[in-house]
């Protein structure tokens, strides 16, 4: 396991450091918060660039998560949306100016 900072003296030693070895073979555990191209991420992870996914990203919404998928009733449906709140909203000034969203 390697792990080597972008930033001179970031990690002084080995001691300052968090990550840790996962239970899992081939895994890194850090319990905080980690920014890739900022120092202030405000969430588990915050990635300020692009990124490349090689491979699969999963989210709890994929179908691939999920069985027994089946159609519905599509009166009781429509009927529960109307019961629903709708709302529309701008973003705050500050939170799209730092998430690069122009169309608020």
């Amino acid at each position: 396991f390697f792990f080597q900072a972008s930033n001179p003296g970031q990690f002084e030693n080995d001691s300052d450091a968090v990550w840790q070895r996962g239970h899992v073979p081939e895994t890194i555990v850090y319990h905080g918060r980690v920014g890739i191209n900022t120092d202030a991420p405000d969430e588990a992870l915050v990635v300020c660039g692009n990124a490349k996914v090689m491979g699969r990203v999963m989210h709890p919404s994929d179908s691939r998560a999920k069985q027994n998928i089946r159609e519905v009733d599509t009166n009781e449906q429509l009927r529960r949306i109307t019961q629903m709140r709708l709302v529309e909203y701008d973003y705050k000034p500050e939170f799209a100016s730092v998430m690069g969203i122009k169309n608020t």
